[in-house]
């Protein structure tokens, strides 16, 4: 049994809280904003509607309470929050701490990844990541899920899988943190492109030859970055990419489908009211593909339906309209 601090109640913070309490960890549930409503009612009523928090699972707004004892902990805010929420963390960890990231993004102005960043932040930390597919809602209803964990350290990737691990959620581990967040990171941008089409009125063959040629482009950004190829067939990549992309708890996707539908962007956010991560990624992702010189034309026309007004059924006929290309340039000819 561990001590381990979870910070970050929204679904996904709350949804390994719960895991980890099941698993016999002794919990804490931080939270900045909604500590007050879990302790009231010990559920979160607008994300995890019914699934209770049990009263083992300590919750607090008091961030160095939260980090007095912990083994490991558990940082779950939004990407966007995760620089400012590791600096508030800093005076507090002890010398290393694990400290696992759970969110997906890339920082625009940095083109940092997560765990990056964590270890900028708090350089004592043994920082790790957490990714694939894995919505809050099916592992908070302890329904079979698989995921993957990466840390530079075996030992430290081998500890964390143990304490997530058991018969409904099965953890896999690999040393590959840069394709691990690579992969949770881009597969939201193209998850947009394919609720968009969903919006469109468009069927499962669109959808197919975007998840298909969005994982295309992840991988190829991915191994100039030094990443490997295998991580992106994997559960962080493929995997990740696939729930995003078809489940209707997919945020990326809902939003994508009402900007198919002629919401516009902001309209889009405050429908799903929840933080839409791959608006977040889609420019740092294109900034990577020029800073690397990748061709990302999925990528590309995310932006410009996002952030420059382009009608998203213009950003699928120009995807379609590209000169033509050979799928596999690697394979020769006989």
């Amino acid at each position: 049994m561990a001590k381990i601090s979870v910070l970050g109640a929204g679904s996904w913070g709350t949804a390994l809280a719960l895991l980890l309490y099941e698993n016999g960890h002794q919990v804490m549930l931080w939270s900045h904003h909604e500590a007050s409503m879990l302790l009231e009612k010990r559920e979160h009523v607008l994300k995890l509607p019914g699934v209770k928090i049990p009263e083992g699972i300590r919750i607090t707004a008091d961030m160095e309470e939260s980090l007095r004892e912990p083994e490991a902990a558990v940082l779950a805010v939004p990407s966007a929050y995760t620089r400012q929420t590791a600096a508030r963390m800093a005076p507090y960890v002890r010398d290393g701490l694990k400290i696992v990231n759970v969110a997906k993004g890339i920082e625009e102005s940095t083109l940092m990844t997560l765990t990056d960043i964590i270890e900028e932040e708090i350089p004592n930390c043994e920082a790790a990541v957490l990714s694939g597919p894995s919505h809050a809602e099916e592992v908070s209803r302890q329904l079979p899920t698989s995921c993957v964990i990466s840390a530079k350290k075996q030992s430290t990737a081998e500890y964390l899988q143990a304490i997530f691990m058991n018969p409904v959620f099965r953890v896999y581990t690999t040393p590959d943190m840069l394709g691990v967040e690579l992969g949770g990171a881009l597969k939201n941008v193209i998850a947009l492109a394919a609720g968009t089409a969903d919006g469109l009125g468009y069927g499962d063959n669109t959808k197919a030859a975007l998840i298909t040629r969005g994982m295309a482009e992840i991988t190829r950004l991915g191994v100039k970055m030094g990443a490997r190829a295998e991580t992106f067939y994997g559960l962080s990549g493929i995997g990740d990419l696939i729930v995003t992309c078809a489940s209707v708890h997919s945020r990326n996707r809902k939003a994508g489908y009402l900007l198919g539908q002629g919401f516009t962007l902001q309209k889009a956010l405050d429908e799903v009211h929840m933080v839409v991560e791959g608006v977040y990624s889609a420019k740092a992702a294109k900034k990577l593909s020029e800073k690397y010189e990748v061709q990302m034309p999925i990528i590309d026309e995310v932006n410009k339906v996002l952030f420059e007004d382009k009608p998203a059924s213009e950003a699928v006929m120009d995807l379609m309209l590209r000169d033509k290309k050979v799928e596999t340039p690697m394979l020769p000819w006989e």
